[in-house]
């Protein structure tokens, strides 16, 4: 095995444990290292079929604890406004969505370290709301994760419900999403399996890693550690942007 498949061994072991934890990080992990080698496009759709199976494993762990009040409203919203995305991304300037969605992402984590937002938080008549706008621009900006959790830190759940809903939330978006991405990319894909079974493994082992931790994590360093992961997304969107 090379040094390079080694390191993204790591970074995927890195990024399922992440997931499990924060919530997102697989995709805002993998995606832009995949990317240096092959593309942003071709990353995407490789990193997807990695992240559909550890949100798959995510939420067999973690299924009793999901919000169905939330995901009812919140996720089946985020995934329909996702493949909106997915589809309407080629027409879009990616470069003014970017700074937009990064300015957010950034207030988010400012609003929720400071506790403002756990103070007042969203009322769930809103999660349709959210759930569209949020899939919608993670869609067309390729990093749904990120958005997901930042929108859902303004709903007061559990470190294991926030997971486990934010989880929920991604099967249904990768059920979405992931035909779209076999459909542009299926021959490319092919040529790239081992590199996509090596992600997978190393997230499915990240994914059990992490779960271990959540288990005792208080949720007020929960939501700070949410909270810093989605105020990094929203500076990595500013920055690519610039």
């Amino acid at each position: 095995m090379s040094l390079d498949s080694v390191f993204l061994f790591a970074l995927a072991v890195a990024s399922g444990a992440t997931a499990t934890v924060a919530g997102f990080g697989i995709g805002s992990i993998l995606t832009p290292f995949l990317a240096l080698r092959i593309g942003t496009p071709l990353a995407v759709a490789a990193v997807a079929l990695p992240h559909a199976l550890a949100a798959a494993l995510r939420l067999t762990l973690l299924w009793r604890d999901v919000d169905w009040s939330v995901l009812k409203r919140f996720g089946v919203a985020s995934a329909a406004g996702s493949l909106v995305g997915a589809l309407a991304q080629p027409a879009f300037g990616i470069r003014g969505l970017s700074v937009l969605l990064g300015g957010l992402l950034v207030l988010t984590a400012a609003v929720t370290l400071t506790g403002w937002l756990e103070a007042r938080p969203f009322p769930r008549g809103l999660a349709h709301f959210i759930g569209g706008v949020s899939g919608l621009f993670g869609g067309l900006v390729g990093n749904q994760g990120g958005v997901r959790s930042g929108a859902l830190l303004a709903f007061d759940l559990s470190p294991r419900a926030f997971v486990a809903t934010a989880t929920a939330s991604a099967v249904l978006v990768d059920l979405a999403r992931t035909p779209v991405y076999l459909w542009r990319a299926g021959p490319e894909l092919t040529a790239l399996a081992p590199t996509i079974a090596l992600m997978t493994l190393g997230v499915l082992l990240g994914t059990l890693a992490g779960e271990r931790f959540l288990r005792r994590l208080p949720k007020d360093a929960f939501r700070r550690v949410v909270a810093a992961a989605v105020g990094l997304v929203g500076l990595w969107l500013l920055r690519s942007a610039g």
